[in-house]
């Protein structure tokens, strides 16, 4: 199946991929000097006979070919190579098979933000970011107060990264990113934990981009997202082509090849709508529950005089626009901050997955990163050799686990983080935006394992911009807007109420068309 883009011989060619391939051994890593001390310190440096290397290929045979003036998207389930593609076009990775030939400069934007400074405020991160891609501080000058607005972050924008949410850091990214003048704009699941609202005006904004840059590549788990906004799909299989051309006609594919017993006609989270008993046995109570920020001479309640509680047997929803609260009100409950005002009571231990990812070093395997975060946690050993191979095997990461980290895709860390947490079965779940880059079956797999999960846990907090999970799995839902509770009740009712002022802020801003 090809595209327009694919027959034209006139399209100017901007990138040129021919028989790529990235690949990596069992005794050789392009490894930083810190991973090479650790490996040293932990004894993993021996050297092994030739006869056991096992050579692993993130990409293999890749050949494709990028025209200017299309919206490239790049599919593909957890662990395919799509991450690996994005270093090896933005010049991160030196391909070890084929040739790449890319007209112009590549500026990259991988998901999370990533290369933020938390201690640093968002204006002062544009200027290190936009530095740290040549720019100079002058033309930096000319566009601080358009990434300002377009951010949407006001009075954010002045304050320290470390109070962002992950969809706040989301946007400045895509800001920064896309109105620097980019000529090759590449999007590794850069826009997951944004809202709706922010995804479709991102997604003008990079229509208006092509005007002026070269070509955009987006990274997406969204097949609604890619389907609509890309000119042109490549879906990546275990880091091999299996398709290239129509979005509808490629996506189709794509969705076709998923365990049939994920499928849903149009590949919606196939659930059943919880049913549990609520006990009367109240697990958290949070009582005028306030946060108050401070910066300079700037200060901000970030959460308002919170009341609610959650009883045993719940599922509980958090939803809102990026920076309504919901982060700050989860790292609360986890005790990782203490209330400026207020009371907050936790009946039983906690376990929170903050964001994917977030705990991992790095430079430490899968295998280590687990026993690593049973630690933090405060889980003997023990307990955790037992469940080990529980937690690999519901990740499905048994052929990477003894990687480093540091060459998981965003996805692969979401899988290992919901499954080392899951699997621990904690008396109180909180997952704050931890599936956002999840391919949609494992995303499934996740929610049928946090509906069983009550069956065990008092009680399960979970923060998403997914309607369709929030509304099928949780009993409730906690709507937060401006460190105040919007809305407190019935998930169906909440949800409905919550897309309805997505769709009023949509309509009201300018350049934002409603499909």
């Amino acid at each position: 199946m090809t595209s327009n883009f694919e027959s034209s011989t006139e399209q100017e060619v901007v990138i040129e991929a021919n028989n790529l391939g990235v690949t990596y051994s069992s005794t050789f890593s392009r490894d930083d000097y810190k991973s090479h001390a650790i490996k040293f310190l932990t004894k993993k440096n021996k050297k092994k006979n030739k006869s056991d290397q096992k050579v692993f290929w993130p990409l293999k045979g890749l050949t494709f070919t990028g025209y200017k003036g299309e919206v490239l998207g790049i599919v593909g389930s957890n662990g395919s190579g799509k991450t690996t593609l994005c270093k090896v076009l933005s010049g991160i990775l030196t391909p070890d098979q084929g040739d790449l030939k890319v007209n112009g400069k590549v500026s990259v934007l991988f998901s999370m933000g990533m290369g933020f400074n938390k201690d640093l405020t968002g204006k002062e991160n544009v200027y290190l970011n936009g530095m740290m891609l040549g720019i100079s501080k002058e033309k930096i000058d000319q566009f601080i107060d358009d990434i300002h607005e377009f951010s949407e972050l006001e009075e954010f924008f002045n304050r320290p990264m470390k109070t962002y949410s992950s969809g706040m850091k989301a946007r400045l990214g895509f800001s920064v990113a896309s109105h620097l003048e980019p000529e090759i704009l590449i999007l590794d699941e850069a826009l997951n934990t944004g809202d709706a609202a922010f995804g479709d005006k991102a997604a003008v904004k990079i229509r208006e981009l092509l005007s002026k840059a070269k070509m955009v590549i987006i990274v997406t788990h969204s097949h609604k997202y890619a389907v609509k906004n890309c000119d042109r799909l490549i879906w990546l299989e275990k880091g091999e082509i299996r398709e290239v051309g129509d979005p509808s006609y490629v996506m189709k594919q794509y969705e076709a090849s998923l365990p049939q017993r994920k499928q849903s006609k149009k590949r919606k989270l196939n659930l059943s709508k919880t049913n549990i008993d609520i006990k009367n046995n109240i697990v958290i109570e949070a009582d005028n529950l306030s946060i108050l920020y401070k910066h300079n001479k700037d200060e901000y309640w970030a959460l308002n005089k919170i009341n609610f509680t959650i009883n045993e047997g719940e599922i509980v929803g958090l939803i809102g626009h990026n920076g309504a609260g919901k982060s700050t009100l989860c790292k609360v409950m986890t005790k990782i901050l203490a209330p400026d005002e207020g009371n907050i009571k936790v009946d039983g231990d906690t376990t929170a997955l903050l964001n994917y990812g977030t705990g991992f070093n790095k430079q430490l395997s899968g295998k280590d990163n687990i026993l690593l975060n049973g630690m933090l946690m405060g889980i003997p050993k023990k307990r955790m050799f037992e469940n080990y191979q529980a937690i690999v095997s519901f990740a499905e990461l048994n052929k990477v686990i003894d990687k480093p980290i540091k060459e998981y895709s965003s996805g692969m860390k979401a899988r290992l983080g919901f499954s080392i947490a899951a699997t621990l079965k904690p008396d109180i779940f909180i997952i704050d935006e931890a599936l956002s880059t999840g391919d949609m079956a494992f995303k499934e797999k996740a929610s049928e394992r946090i509906q069983n999960m009550i069956e065990d846990a008092k009680a399960v907090v979970l923060v998403s911009h997914s309607m369709s999970m929030v509304e099928k799995i949780c009993t409730r839902v906690i709507w937060m807007e401006n460190g105040h509770i919007k809305f407190d009740g019935d998930s169906k009712e909440g949800v409905r109420r919550y897309r309805e002022d997505v769709k009023a802020k949509r309509t009201n801003k300018k350049g934002i068309l409603i499909k």
